[in-house]
């Protein structure tokens, strides 16, 4: 929900468990870095979920009362938590029935960007659960998405962020986005153009070497005049998406990406390169749509 003042807040997913805290505590340190308030969001899914067959369910009233009793305590105690650490971030609530993707891609609609944690994710498995909750987020949200690993992610000094580009309008608003995070930070920005040659390879491989170089400093060109304090190193990197980023992430802030790419990332909306970050990214993961 948009403020009075036109602020488009930060919704962060409030996951019950209160040892789980990595991706309100992200979001409550985003929202003071960028004056905006937080929108807190638990949401509960049908209470046919967690029954043994044939053991009588509760009554609509019966569960809508043991949702709102539970539910508001989660959040009243996500409010302090975010209240102890960012004191002058305006926080809202919502306690919503519904799957927790539906939701917050709803609360996504008014949003600036919407962070989940990623212990919905499976790292080992080849593909998400149906009960996931970034990827189909990831998928739709019509605001950057920023996935925060649990455990707690160790970043190296000085610290950066990766940014994934090949050419596309989508990428460039995912530098655009990376500069921004790497600005509010602090941080050192590491832009690199993934080439992953064609099996049959190319006939001349420098000259196709040269177009990437050519594309990502074009992709980059005009930021640095706008963000003069962000240290920028650009790279084009031989090999897979997938491992070059993760592997580049490993040590870093935060990890950058667009949802819907062309040459080095197509289909990375719904395929392997989007996919394999979420999964292997050490990382928080951000993906900006267009």
């Amino acid at each position: 929900m948009t403020g009075a003042d036109g602020r488009r807040p930060i919704v962060v997913g409030v996951d019950p468990d209160p040892s789980k805290r990595l991706a309100l505590a992200w979001a409550a340190d985003e929202a003071g870095r960028r004056g905006l308030p937080l929108r807190l969001v638990h949401a509960q899914g049908m209470p046919t979920r967690g029954y043994r067959s044939g053991e009588p369910r509760p009554s609509w009233e019966e569960w809508n009362r043991a949702l709102h009793g539970v539910g508001d305590q989660v959040l009243e105690e996500a409010v302090a938590f975010v209240e102890s650490r960012q004191p002058t971030v305006e926080v809202s609530t919502l306690l919503a029935e519904g799957e927790p993707a539906w939701v917050l891609r709803e609360e996504a609609r008014t949003a600036s960007l919407v962070v989940v944690g990623s212990w919905h994710l499976s790292r080992r498995r080849e593909m998400f659960s149906a009960t996931s909750v970034a990827l189909p987020l990831t998928a739709h949200a019509p605001c950057p998405v920023a996935v925060v690993p649990e455990p707690e992610h160790v970043a190296q000094k000085p610290p950066y962020f990766v940014v994934g580009v090949d050419g596309s309008e989508h990428s460039a608003a995912a530098v655009d986005m990376a500069f921004e995070e790497a600005a509010l930070r602090g941080a050192l920005l590491r832009a690199l153009y993934v080439w992953h040659p064609p099996l049959l390879g190319v006939l001349d491989e420098d000259a196709a070497e040269q177009e990437c170089r050519r594309v990502l400093s074009e992709t980059v060109a005009g930021r640095t005049a706008k963000y003069p304090d962000v240290e920028l190193h650009h790279e084009v990197v031989r090999g897979h998406p997938v491992q070059i980023l993760t592997g580049a992430s490993e040590h870093a802030l935060g990890l950058v990406v667009g949802t819907r790419g062309h040459g080095g990332f197509t289909g990375m909306l719904l395929g392997s390169v989007s996919q394999g970050v979420l999964h292997h990214a050490h990382c928080t993961v951000i993906t900006v749509p267009v």
